[in-house]
């Protein structure tokens, strides 16, 4: 690992973790165009760095929302002058993981053997054809209940959260391609469906990369720390602008926007991995 290659490698991390086109697929291709084996341990431990500091930007983008949950603060809509008849509470964050953290869990193992060029390629296709159905179902098809995160109901949230399995499941699919389609699917509108999707990445992204650290703590030495903590910055503050950028364009980038990219870069795949 060099500057260059922790700079390049965290800026593809901070684009792509919280839009739904998978960071997985582009950490890979990206790890292989740089001469990496993406499953080599210092490349996993790096990788956890660079999304702690994604998460990071995510939670202080939504530090508001994260207050109000514990009873600190005031949700966006009361803040507007509008008291909700409802209102987003823990028993939706917890709905909307802890399908997720269970299969992780208990099938840790084998997802983790599931991880290779051909499962994400198929996955960026198949990610990329859902998010094609929500958005047209959603528009068509479906009335929608939940306009803003405080009109969630308990249902939404756990259908949200089932639908992250397929995430779990299926390395390169997109966490939040899988959460915003499930919420779209089940009468989530698409700007409620980005917040639940944020929202509930931190605590699941903070497990996740918090169990993985537990394997991965020895490969902080000297030699590699002056990385990690470039990486960490410049992810933090990419994601953060992402993610900031993403929401207030949120009505012009459609689902189907994003999964056409996914099916170009399912084509990059196949041309320089697949090949």
């Amino acid at each position: 690992m060099d500057t260059i290659t922790a700079i390049i490698l965290a800026i593809v991390e901070g684009i792509t973790e919280f839009i739904p086109v998978s960071s997985t697929g582009h950490m890979i291709l990206t790890a292989n165009l740089l001469g990496f084996a993406e499953q080599e341990p210092i490349m996993k431990t790096f990788e956890i760095v660079i999304q702690l500091g994604a998460i990071l930007a995510i939670a202080l983008v939504y530090r508001q929302r994260v207050l109000s949950l514990f009873g600190l603060g005031r949700s966006p809509s009361e803040r507007g002058g509008v008291m909700p008849r409802a209102r987003l509470n823990l028993l939706h964050i917890f709905l909307g993981i802890a399908p997720a953290l269970g299969v992780a869990f208990f099938a840790r193992d084998f997802i983790k053997g599931l991880f290779g060029a051909t499962t994400v390629l198929w996955a960026l296709v198949a990610g990329g054809i859902l998010m094609i159905v929500a958005e047209w179902v959603n528009k068509r098809k479906i009335r929608i209940t939940a306009h803003e995160l405080d009109d969630l109901s308990y249902g939404q949230a756990l259908a949200i959260g089932l639908y992250q399995i397929i995430s779990v499941l299926w390395p390169g699919f997109s966490r939040s391609g899988s959460t915003i389609s499930g919420g779209m699917l089940s009468g989530v509108s698409y700007r409620a469906s980005a917040d639940f999707s944020f929202l509930i990445a931190i605590p699941i992204m903070c497990a996740a990369s918090g169990y993985e650290l537990l394997d991965s703590y020895t490969y902080f030495t000297s030699e590699t720390i002056g990385y990690f903590v470039i990486g960490f910055l410049i992810s933090f503050v990419v994601a953060y602008l992402v993610v900031i950028v993403f929401m207030k364009l949120i009505q012009k980038i459609r689902l189907t926007h994003f999964a056409i990219y996914r099916f170009i870069l399912a084509a990059v795949f196949w041309l320089f991995i697949m090949r």
